[in-house]
């Protein structure tokens, strides 16, 4: 019996839309990441883009629980000498809560190539509007 691995040609991709409001943001960045990489489908492939695309509206309104909106700390790199920089998640919330969510989803995709090819098919909006009406995307319940 021959193992099935899924072609890029022959996978069906879907589109599907999450609300944030009021989403505890891990628990929804995980099955994104699932949506994103294709692990709900039969045909799942870990080394083949398997996944769909998912749009995230209401990104302000997400919510951390505990004290993580004080105590998590973001941190970056600029390469020099000194260059270390870190942020709140309160300040990045406040700033760009988009930017919140893509790294939640990013840190549960693979690190190579087919993990930034994922991370492009994950649209984030602050508010309800979003440009993806023609794509018709499902809702997902998280």
């Amino acid at each position: 019996m021959k193992t099935y691995s899924a072609k890029e040609t022959e996978i069906d991709k879907k589109w599907f839309i999450v609300d944030a409001e009021g989403k505890v943001l891990g628990r929804m960045a995980t099955r994104i990441a699932d949506i994103l990489r294709g692990k709900n489908k039969s045909i799942f492939t870990p080394h083949v883009d398997t996944g769909d695309f998912v749009v995230v509206v209401n990104a302000e309104k997400v919510k951390l629980t505990g004290k993580k909106l004080t105590g998590k700390v973001y941190y970056r790199h600029s390469g020099y000498p000194g260059g270390l920089k870190s942020a709140s998640a309160k300040k990045i919330k406040e700033e760009s809560p988009e930017e919140l969510i893509r790294l939640a989803v990013k840190g549960m995709l693979p690190k190579n190539k087919l993990g930034s090819r994922l991370i492009k098919k994950l649209k984030i909006y602050s508010g309800k509007d979003h440009p993806h009406q023609a794509q018709q995307p499902q809702p997902l319940e998280v």
